[in-house]
């Protein structure tokens, strides 16, 4: 469990609203292949305390729940669950609490790419983290990491690649096997065996800095929370570097927005202590208190 300190002792955090303003600052506008142009900076990093409270943003409410689905919060633990499991199609993702993946699974975008409707591809973040394809059949990167975490936690290669080269190169004519290539998904596990703790340092190729990245803190804070639970440590710290971070002109109003509103501590986010197997995570084994987020839930647009 994360020792958190009390709550009106904890220090509002601005490192991502930094990111936000310095995007719309010093970004460089580019197109994209979604039509849509976007500001872009190349290299970020943020290190989160984790005593700090849980890097929940509060610039905008990722915890009220739509009508008929989960709030983006806990999508985003479904999510990462889902990946954990090997979750290769929409079908799966949503059995799990994540419903976003539909405008990018549709038949047509499935086509282009070889693919059944609904299906993400075997180069997609749950098949990479399951079912790596090796010369000796298929790799489990997940069970592997939590293995070798309790066996031989002095290692300084506790790592995970979600990237398949052979499946994901457009050379030659090559296609690509999954609707998005992963734009998250390196992580690498940092054990102190003296100390007991545990931190877990991320690095992400592409970020959509207003939506995707605020999903992406949560997927690798909880993560850190689940495999320090499993393997006996304490999570301490969330280290999150991108290389592409960007905002679509179509966000800069919603981001100007966000940055109008105070700075407010993160919340506390605790974790059901009996779950002992990394695969048996779900996101209502996650409780989240002391959130106080300034704007209302809304949509950012995402272009496809």
């Amino acid at each position: 469990m994360i020792r958190y300190r009390p709550f009106q002792e904890r220090i509002p955090d601005t490192q991502y609203r930094d990111l936000l303003r310095l995007i719309l600052d010093e970004g460089e506008e580019v197109p994209t292949r979604q039509g849509v142009s976007a500001l872009k900076i190349v290299g970020h990093l943020m290190r989160f305390s984790l005593e700090n409270g849980f890097p929940l943003i509060t610039e905008r409410d990722l915890l009220s729940a739509p009508h008929n689905r989960p709030s983006l919060f806990h999508q985003a633990l479904g999510e990462i669950c889902a990946f954990l499991n090997g979750a290769q199609t929409r079908e799966e993702l949503e059995r799990f609490g994540c419903y976003w993946w539909t405008p990018w699974v549709t038949p047509e975008q499935c086509a282009q790419y070889g693919l059944p409707p609904g299906d993400l591809g075997p180069a997609s973040y749950g098949a990479a983290f399951r079912r790596f394809p090796t010369e000796e059949g298929p790799f489990d990167q997940i069970a592997h990491l939590i293995e070798q975490i309790r066996h031989s936690p002095h290692l300084r290669y506790h790592e995970v690649n979600p990237w398949i080269p052979h499946y994901l190169s457009r050379a030659r004519g090559r296609r690509q096997r999954a609707v998005v290539p992963p734009c998250h998904g390196w992580f690498h596990v940092h054990i102190n065996t003296r100390a007991g703790e545990l931190t877990l340092s991320h690095r992400q190729r592409s970020a959509d800095a207003p939506v995707g990245l605020a999903f992406n803190i949560i997927h690798y804070a909880a993560l850190a929370m689940m495999i320090a639970q499993v393997t006996g440590y304490t999570p301490r710290a969330l280290v999150c570097y991108v290389d592409d971070v960007h905002i679509y002109m179509n966000q800069v109003e919603h981001v100007r927005e966000m940055l109008a509103t105070e700075p407010q501590r993160f919340p506390t986010v605790d974790v059901d202590p009996t779950v002992a197997d990394i695969f048996a995570f779900r996101p209502e084994h996650f409780s989240v208190s002391h959130y106080h987020p300034r704007l209302p839930r809304r949509r950012i647009p995402t272009p496809v």
